[in-house]
């Protein structure tokens, strides 16, 4: 039991720290884009482009770690459905 806790901790620490590996790419890249952008052509703004769509994603990111973890096809929808799935074995088998 302290296993399986140990294992889900571990992986939820492992997605917060993929996310947040993310977020700080993506503030960092954008700035420099901004930069960019700014010196090269200040009259032609291209950079939110970048930022709009690359964006969206970190939320869908968010969305994921944060608000569903897992309710959506992730551990706790497998672990529901393998019970399901052997309860129904159970009962066709008797």
């Amino acid at each position: 039991m302290n296993d399986e806790k140990y294992e889900r901790a571990k992986k939820r620490v492992e997605e917060l720290k993929k996310f947040y590996a993310n977020l700080v790419t993506y503030t960092v890249i954008n700035v420099i884009l901004i930069i960019i952008n700014l010196v090269t052509s200040p009259g032609s703004l291209w950079f939110y482009w970048v930022t709009i769509f690359w964006g969206a994603a970190i939320l869908l990111h968010a969305s994921k770690v944060f608000v569903l973890r897992g309710k959506f096809l992730g551990e706790e929808w497998e672990e529901k459905k393998i019970k399901e799935l052997m309860e129904k074995e159970g009962k066709s088998k008797a």
